[in-house]
């Protein structure tokens, strides 16, 4: 029985893929028996599947799959995964990027801290990245801060959620169909996966000494479009339509209120926005809670819970109505855009804070999963 299958997507890493194996190889030779390394090359002009499949005729613990039909890093991990024996199934990139030592730490924490999933962590105090420029760590940013807000929870669960450095053990995609987009297979298991534990350890993603970076707008093009996919076939992209019209709702409560304060009550117009902005949150808290949260609130139903949840709600908010006056005054005095415009992109920033926040802390969502998990 095969303990590890560490499956390594490839494409023209010929320079990178022989020292590679023999430092993976060399530290899964001190902890383990029985592994295997699969080689998964694109077809490769560099020829890369020659050069690793010379190695495998020396070393037996090495496999090479070539794919002449089909590109794609995650789909590439699904096809190693696919014909791996072990029991435990491994990823990691084929640059050198990922330091082959950081396989003890992650051996350590599927055998020592029984983790169904190993995760190692650019985000962890002892974790980082060498030699990225300010606009791929803005890149790299943005998707975890997307990626919270379209599968909330997740930050919860791993702190580096775009790993392409990872061990699972194989029950947890066993029962399940694996529909990867782009090369961030990591989101696909934590999305669709059945699993309890996870861990993290730290790591420092290497700047690349051979060849050249794979990384591009296309990739991130995938990565977007593999997001809405998961997060569309979870029910978090209708939880966030819900959000939404209900904030919608929320505007005409706000305008009826203000109306009423001021040509009814008699108050001047600005108490009376005040009370109405209020009322609108007040409005739109009733709303989530019944409808789009609904499974979240039931949870925790008690009076406490719900002034508890209100009260977070309450905060988010106003601090979503400030980004939304700063965007509207930022955009309009520096940038020159028309008020109205850069008021409807405060709307959308805020908006998606709101979302952000309240799925993540105000109703505390949770992923559902296959059974086994928590």
């Amino acid at each position: 029985m095969i303990t590890l299958s560490l499956v390594i997507p490839t494409y023209n890493e010929s320079q990178n893929i022989v020292p590679l194996i023999h430092q993976a190889a060399s530290v899964l030779k001190k902890n383990l028996d029985n592994f295997e390394i699969i080689i998964v090359d694109d077809d490769s002009p560099d020829e890369t599947w020659k050069v690793a499949g010379e190695l495998a005729k020396e070393n037996g613990h090495v496999r090479v799959i070539r794919r002449c039909n089909e590109r794609g890093l995650a789909t590439a991990v699904v096809t190693g995964w696919k014909a791996a024996e072990g029991e435990i199934l491994g990823v990691m990139d084929g640059d050198l990027q990922h330091p082959p030592e950081t396989l003890n730490a992650l051996l350590n924490a599927m055998f020592h801290k029984k983790a169904d999933i190993a995760v190692a962590s650019r985000n962890m105090v002892e974790g980082g990245v060498r030699e990225w420029n300010i606009l791929r760590r803005w890149v790299s940013w943005g998707g975890a801060l997307l990626t919270a807000i379209m599968l909330p929870g997740i930050l919860r669960t791993v702190r580096d959620p775009m790993s392409g450095y990872f061990f699972i053990r194989r029950p947890v995609i066993e029962s399940i169909h694996l529909k990867p987009e782009g090369y961030k297979i990591l989101l696909e298991v934590l999305a669709r996966g059945s699993y309890q534990t996870v861990v993290e350890v730290p790591y420092i993603f290497n700047g690349r000494k051979q060849g050249g970076s794979k990384f591009g707008f296309k990739q991130v093009l995938k990565f977007l479009k593999h997001l809405g996919q998961l997060s569309w076939e979870t029910g978090q992209l209708e939880r966030f339509v819900r959000f939404c019209t209900v904030g919608f709702s929320g505007i005409f409560v706000n305008e009826g209120a203000l109306q009423l304060f001021t040509e009814v009550g008699g108050l001047y117009y600005v108490h009376s926005s005040c009370l109405a902005v209020e009322l609108a949150i007040m409005s739109n808290f009733i709303l989530n809670e019944i409808w789009t949260f609904r499974d979240q609130s039931q949870q925790q139903s008690g009076t406490i819970h719900r002034l508890i949840r209100f009260l977070k709600f309450n905060l988010i908010c106003a601090m979503g109505a400030l980004l939304n006056v700063t965007t509207l005054w930022a955009l309009t005095e520096w940038a020159g855009l028309h008020y109205l415009l850069s008021n409807l992109m405060g709307i959308a920033l805020s908006t998606l804070w709101n979302y952000g926040l309240n799925s993540n802390i105000t109703w505390d969502v949770t992923i559902e999963r296959k059974a086994g998990n928590p």
